[in-house]
């Protein structure tokens, strides 16, 4: 009898205090009226890139996918097998006029991207043609096109993906480099998200334990140590998110590129090393000493890491005011840099090779104005060129030897002698920033991820202050915790975040 009667207590206590919101698979569905077409929307996109191409793919989802493609592709019996290609006339319902000859696919329900009954047609990539099909789906009635990442987010509503998969599979959309397709399809497989949800489950457990002692504990009929076994619980996941959050942004950097700052004085080469780099004149490249006045930004791809490349205003005092302010924005990308290349010109080194380590280190505190910044820097000394051999080795020889210093690298613009050895550094230094994806606990890759986790840490601190004096607050400090972990998977309280995701993704996907 007692035994039932708990049981009961703890269904009541978890269908009470049920906070992930379960979403339908039907949710995107709906049924079919009587005119044979569904009251919800069918939508259609170009689901490949735009512009000509040897193939295009258009993607219809959505109840009347059926009637679509049967209109298009000129069906009368029946509809093709699932997941199978077949060629076929492709052909405007209105007019009968010949579109296309391509592969049809039916995608029946839940059994697709989206969980809907969906098409694609496999048409001639031209313009004229993609045109010509879109405008036929167009004109067929419910059907209407696409939003932009809407296939996706029907997607998440049918519970195909979760919210970082989704962010995953955006990442993947718009990744650049082998480093951040590695990340984006670590995310997109679900580890991510199965590391918030399982947080979320032992949540769950211990907002479930401490409500049930708030109501029930005075009947005798919740055991010994239950609270005790929540401090442990809540205790343990702190200490594993503080040290999901201590990853020194690695996801974030490799997510959106690492920023890479080219500084130094004037005429010290900074242009020219920004134009050897990108292998295009990016920059203007003069001897007139303050050219570069505004900050010139490129994209790069270092040995499959992303990195965001900035050559900026040489840093010295002018009376021309537009100067400082291109000198203001040059220390301000120094300050904000994840590493700075500072360029020295090597002809304005002592020729004493005894001085240079000296030389070096002022030089490096103008470049580098705060404490702490030349742990994220590689000293650049460039025209090796214009100083004789001997000397080079002589200063070589001394920086070899001297402790302290930022790492060194000896390159010449004019005739790229050094370049390698150099690139070979710099990949060095961005690969350790980036970390890598593959290896270890998946990595924080957004932002918002790192301010739910904030604010879920927050709300666990609220438990322990509260624990001994209100339990009912120290409970709700849990409840908190547990809407911030929701927030991240899109499980609880999703909707304000959606539109902020999903609007980045393309039409058609």
């Amino acid at each position: 009898m007692l035994q039932s009667i708990s049981v009961k207590i703890w269904r009541d206590v978890l269908l009470s205090f049920r906070t992930i919101r379960k979403v339908s698979p039907q949710r995107s569905l709906c049924k079919i009226g009587a005119g044979g077409i569904s009251d919800a929307e069918t939508i259609y996109a170009l689901s490949s890139g735009h512009g000509r191409c040897g193939v295009a793919v258009v993607r219809v989802s959505g109840p009347a996918s059926s009637t679509a493609l049967q209109n298009m592709a000129g069906l009368t019996d029946s509809l093709p097998p699932p997941r199978t290609a077949l060629l076929r006339r492709i052909i405007n319902p209105g007019s009968k006029e010949l579109l296309d000859r391509g592969l049809i696919l039916w995608f029946p329900g839940p059994h697709s991207f989206t969980g809907e009954d969906s098409a694609e047609f496999h048409i001639h990539g031209g313009p004229a043609v993609v045109t010509a099909v879109l405008q036929a789906l167009g004109s067929l009635p419910g059907v209407r096109p696409a939003e932009a990442g809407e296939f996706t987010r029907r997607a998440f509503h049918a519970g195909k993906l979760g919210l970082t998969e989704v962010e995953g599979l955006g990442d993947l959309i718009h990744g650049e480099t082998e480093a951040q397709r590695r990340q984006a399809l670590r995310q997109m497989s679900g580890e991510l998200g199965h590391l918030y949800q399982d947080w979320s489950r032992r949540l769950k457990h211990c907002l479930a334990h401490v409500e049930a002692f708030i109501d029930f504990s005075e009947d005798e009929l919740i055991e010994e140590g239950v609270l005790n076994q929540v401090d442990s619980s809540v205790l343990e996941l702190q200490e594993e998110m503080e040290k999901h959050l201590k990853d020194e942004r690695r996801g974030e950097r490799l997510r959106s590129g690492v920023h890479v700052v080219i500084a130094g004085a004037t005429n010290a080469g900074k242009s020219s090393l920004l134009n050897t780099l990108c292998q295009r004149p990016a920059a203007i490249v003069s001897p007139i000493a303050g050219t570069t006045r505004d900050v010139v930004e490129t994209s790069l791809d270092i040995g499959g890491f992303p990195v965001v490349l900035s050559d900026t205003a040489g840093l010295r005092d002018s009376p021309d005011s537009v100067e400082r302010e291109g000198v203001r924005r040059a220390r301000e990308r120094v300050e904000q840099a994840d590493l700075t290349l500072a360029v020295v010109d090597f002809t304005q080194l002592p020729s004493d090779a005894h001085l240079a380590p000296a030389f070096l280190r002022s030089y490096l505190g103008s470049v580098l104005p705060k404490q702490g910044l030349s742990e994220r820097c590689l000293l650049v000394l460039n025209k090796t060129d214009l100083v004789p051999a001997e000397q080079r080795e002589r200063t070589e020889r001394e920086l070899r030897q001297t402790a302290g210093l930022a790492p060194v690298c000896f390159i010449s613009c004019h005739n790229n002698s050094g370049l390698e050895d150099f690139l070979a550094l710099l990949h060095s230094h961005v690969k350790t920033l980036c970390g890598d994806p593959l290896a270890g606990a998946p990595s924080l890759t957004q932002a918002r991820h790192r301010a739910h986790l904030q604010q879920c840490g927050r709300a666990l601190a609220q438990y322990h202050q509260y624990r001994d004096m209100d339990l009912a607050l120290a409970a709700e400090g849990v409840r908190l915790a547990l809407t911030s972990l929701g927030r991240i998977t899109g499980r609880v309280g999703a909707e304000e975040i959606l539109d902020i995701i999903f609007r980045d993704f393309c039409i058609g996907k």
